[in-house]
C-alpha cells in the first residue's frame, strides 16, 4: 500500500487520524487513512484503488448512529460530508450522500414541498438515511425516496430504483451489496408553507422535550422489538442513569446512551451489553442494536 496523500494529492487525505473528532459520540480510535472526497469521481477513484489493493474500505457520513471502537479502523475511511450539495427540480429534491438530512428537510420546506417533515430532526446524512432507511414519528426514508445513485465495491456507478433499494425496517439493499450511496432523489408534493413549517417545528419540539439533545450520543441505540418499545423496556428495568465510565443510559430518554464526560467506545459497549442482558433476564425480550458498531477492539 502506497502513501495515499502522495498518490492522490488533489484529494484531502489524512494519515492515522483519530475518528472521535468526527463521530457524534466523540469516541473512536485512529483510522489508517481518512479521505474527504468532494466529487463522485474522487469517490470512484478511491473505491477502485481500495478494491485493487485489497485495502479495507469504510464509509461514514455524519457518523451519528455509529460507535467506532477504540482500536480504530484498518485501511481507508471515506467521510462523505463534503459531498453535500442539495438541489430542487420541480417536486423532487436531489441530495448528495453527505448532505445533512435536517438541511435537506429545510430545503424542501423552503420550496414548499411536503413529505420530508418526519425527518426534520434526524441528525444523520442522506447516505446514512438511505443505507438504514432512517425514520421517525411514523415516517421512513423509503416513503419518499424515488431512486439513489450508488457505487459498487468495485467502483461501478449505477442508479437504483425504489424497488431495487428493497427497503425494510432500518434496512436497504445497500447494506447487503456493500455499495456506497452517492445521492438520493426524493419525490415530494407541493404543500402549504405554514402547514409544513408548523409540523416540522412541532416534531422538533417533541424531540427536544423527550431526547437528550444537549449531550453527545449515538442516537437511538436499539431497534424496536416486535410488540414493545425499547425505551420503555429499559426504563421499566430500572436502568435509566446506569453508567459505565462516561457512558450513561440517559435519564431523559431510556433509549439513548449519552456521553457524560470522556466516555470511550468500550464504555458504550459495556452499557449496551448490560442493558441487553438485563432486559433479556427481566422480560425475555432480545434487544437488537440499531446503532452500527465498527472498528478494531
Amino acid at each position: 500500500m502506497g502513501n495515499l496523500t502522495s498518490l492522490f494529492p488533489t484529494i484531502e487525505i489524512k494519515a492515522n487520524d483519530r475518528l472521535d473528532q468526527y463521530t457524534y459520540t466523540k469516541t473512536g480510535g485512529p483510522a489508517d487513512w481518512v479521505a474527504f472526497p468532494q466529487t463522485f469521481e474522487e469517490v470512484q477513484v478511491l473505491v477502485r484503488y481500495a478494491n485493487q489493493q485489497h485495502l479495507p474500505l469504510t464509509v461514514l457520513g455524519n457518523a451519528s448512529n455509529l460507535i467506532v471502537r477504540e482500536g480504530g479502523i484498518a485501511g481507508l475511511v471515506l467521510i462523505l460530508t463534503k459531498l453535500n450539495h442539495i438541489r430542487v427540480s420541480g417536486e423532487q429534491v436531489i441530495a448528495q450522500a453527505g448532505a445533512s438530512y435536517i438541511e435537506t428537510t429545510k430545503v424542501a420546506r423552503d420550496h414548499v414541498l411536503s413529505g420530508l417533515e418526519f425527518a426534520a430532526g434526524i441528525p444523520g446524512s442522506i447516505g446514512g438515511a438511505v443505507f438504514m432507511n432512517a425514520g421517525a414519528y411514523g415516517g421512513e426514508t423509503k416513503d419518499v425516496v424515488q431512486s439513489a445513485i450508488v457505487i459498487s465495491p468495485v467502483g461501478e456507478v449505477t442508479t437504483l430504483t425504489h424497488e431495487e433499494l428493497d427497503f425494510g425496517y432500518r434496512h436497504s439493499s445497500v447494506q447487503d451489496t456493500g455499495s456506497i450511496v452517492l445521492s438520493a432523489t426524493f419525490s415530494l408534493k407541493t404543500g402549504d408553507q405554514e402547514v409544513i413549517s408548523s409540523m416540522m417545528d412541532d416534531l422538533n419540539q417533541r424531540r427536544a422535550d423527550k431526547q437528550p439533545l444537549d449531550l453527545p450520543s449515538c442516537g437511538s441505540v436499539f431497534k424496536r422489538p416486535a410488540g414493545y418499545y425499547a425505551g420503555k423496556l429499559i426504563h421499566d428495568a430500572g436502568l435509566q442513569g446506569y453508567t459505565v465510565g462516561g457512558a450513561q443510559v440517559s435519564k431523559k430518554h431510556a433509549g439513548f446512551i449519552v456521553n457524560i464526560g470522556q466516555a470511550t467506545a468500550t464504555d458504550y459497549l459495556e452499557v449496551i451489553h448490560h442493558v441487553q442482558a438485563t432486559v433479556q433476564a427481566k422480560f425475555g425480550v432480545s434487544l437488537e442494536t440499531e446503532v452500527r458498531i465498527i472498528g478494531r477492539d
